[in-house]
Order: C-alpha cells, then sequence, then structure tokens
C-alpha cells in the first residue's frame, strides 16, 4: 500500500461545518486520471484536489475533480488546497505573500495574508467575459426567475472558467426565501452550456456581509453550491463592468450556503489591473493518509 497525505477541510469558513467541503490529496504521484476520478467518485464532495510536483516557478501543480469529471477551474478547491499545503509545509509565500499554482487553467497567482487559523488564500481567477445580458422577460430565464422580484441589474450570462447565467434579486429576504425550480434551471443550464443560475441580492443594512448568493447548478447535475468561488468571482467582474460593486467596495464580503445548512464567508477584491481575487479562511477536519490501490 501506498500511504499518501489526505486532509479534508471546509473552505470559506472559520469552523467546521460552515464552508465548501473540500477532500487533497497531497501526494499525488503514480495516481492516474481513472485512479483520480475514482477517488474523487469515492469522496462524494463537490470537488477532490490532487497535488503534483511544480515546475518552471510553480510552487505545485494541481487536478481538480468532481465525482464526475475533472474540472479545468474552481475557486474553493484551488484556495483549500494551497491551505492546505500551508499548513503541511510543503510550500512557503514569497516576501509578497505570493504562490504560483499550475492547473488545467493555466498559471494563477495567489495571495497569502496571515498566519494560522486566520490565515486567508484568495486566488486571482480567470478573466471573465460578459456573453450576453439577456432582457428581464428572456424566455430561457422566465421560469427560473418567475415569481422573484428582481433587482437594479438585468440577467448577465457571464463566463469566467465557468459560465453562470447571474441574476440580481431585489433584496436580502427575496433571495433567501426563494425556492429553486429545478426543472427550469436544468434547462437554463443545458440549453446555454452553463452551470445554472447564480442569483445575488444586496445585504440588509448592519450586517457583517455586503452581498448575499445562491448558486444553483441546473447541470448535470442539481443542487445549491454551500459557497462558489469561481460563480462569485465572475460575479465580481459583472458588477465591475457596471459600476455596481456594493456600496463602491473594491474589496467586500459575501454571504453564501445557510439556506442548504452552511455559512461560508468569501472575500472578493477587484485590484488595480481589474482582476478578480477570490478567497477567505479554510477550517480543517480530517487528516491522515489515504491508501488507495486497485
Amino acid at each position: 500500500m501506498t500511504a499518501r497525505r489526505f486532509v479534508q477541510l471546509d473552505v470559506f469558513a472559520d469552523r467546521p461545518g460552515a464552508g465548501n467541503p473540500l477532500a487533497v490529496v497531497l501526494d499525488a504521484q503514480g495516481l492516474d486520471d481513472e485512479a483520480m476520478q475514482a477517488i474523487a467518485r469515492w469522496t462524494r464532495l463537490p470537488e477532490t484536489t490532487f497535488v503534483f510536483a511544480g515546475g518552471d516557478g510553480a510552487d505545485y501543480r494541481i487536478r481538480m475533480f468532481s465525482p464526475r469529471r475533472e474540472v479545468p477551474f474552481a475557486g474553493h478547491p484551488s484556495v483549500g488546497t494551497a491551505q492546505a499545503l500551508l499548513a503541511a509545509g510543503r510550500i512557503a509565500p514569497d516576501a509578497g505573500g505570493r504562490l504560483l499554482q499550475d492547473g488545467l487553467a493555466g498559471r494563477l497567482p495567489l495571495q497569502v495574508r496571515g498566519e494560522g487559523r486566520a490565515r486567508t488564500v484568495a486566488v486571482r481567477t480567470p478573466r471573465a467575459r460578459v456573453v450576453e445580458t439577456a432582457a428581464r422577460g428572456d424566455p430561457r430565464l422566465r421560469h427560473a426567475l418567475d415569481g422573484l422580484l428582481p433587482g437594479a441589474l438585468p440577467p448577465a450570462l457571464v463566463d469566467g472558467g465557468r459560465r453562470w447565467w447571474l441574476a440580481e434579486l431585489a433584496d436580502e429576504a427575496t433571495l433567501r426565501q426563494a425556492q429553486p425550480d429545478w426543472d427550469a434551471i436544468g434547462v437554463v443550464g443545458g440549453s446555454t452550456a452553463s452551470m445554472g443560475l447564480c442569483a445575488f441580492a444586496r445585504a440588509d443594512a448592519g450586517q457583517p456581509y455586503d452581498l448575499v448568493v445562491r448558486a444553483w447548478v441546473g447541470a448535470p447535475a442539481r443542487f445549491e453550491d454551500a459557497a462558489s468561488g469561481a460563480a462569485n468571482a465572475t460575479l465580481a467582474a459583472w458588477l465591475a463592468s457596471r459600476d455596481a460593486l456594493p456600496g463602491g467596495k473594491r474589496r467586500y464580503t459575501v454571504s453564501q450556503g445557510r439556506e442548504v445548512g452552511y455559512d461560508a464567508r468569501l472575500q472578493l477584491e477587484i485590484d488595480d489591473e481589474g482582476e478578480i481575487w477570490s478567497g477567505g479562511q479554510v477550517a480543517f477536519v480530517v487528516e491522515g493518509t489515504l491508501d488507495w490501490e486497485r
């Protein structure tokens, strides 16, 4: 048996059970595609990541798998994997707090701030582009948004490594009380080659966060994402393009996951070059070894 270092953690969380679960295999050398997919299917988590040695200046190379397929990029696996490697002493940021991750989405820098349990990591996400802006009554979205009071911005289809429909709702209560129509969201995802519908609203006054987000994945699976770094980065790019960042702030906090039993907090930042950074804290839950030979 080959014992491989293995951790399971919650990303975008300050305590276990609040964030988006992730499994990380820190010693993936020798695992082929079939084995990595089988392990990801076995963990049954949104994503499982596999770490390989970096090269040409990269601190490490990463591959990400959902239970069904390999994923080219996702925010919470990027943030969680970096945190796992830092905690294990496998990597260290440079003098400016930067790391460099290599993967299918290319080389992406990460920013490390703080130490220990309070440490945050943010990944610079792939540049997003607005595919199209839709009318409020667009027939593709009518059933998915039926009965939900709209906010100020029109719906938009935006691609940032993963493609999402983004829809602003009138207020926090409207969004939190929404009951997703999974059939309608599945049609939206399948017909537009998108993940589904990411609905958002401005936070009520006095909350310790600025936006509330709910990401409803419509295809091929149907579920509500507990905390999506990629969806939130895509949303940040859309808001910045419309000069509609919450409170005009270039660094803001998102609440996500409460409606499905979590309570994640994501930190989004738009830097001076217009790049989007998505990050937050991580809570470690399981640490041990994985024995996988077939």
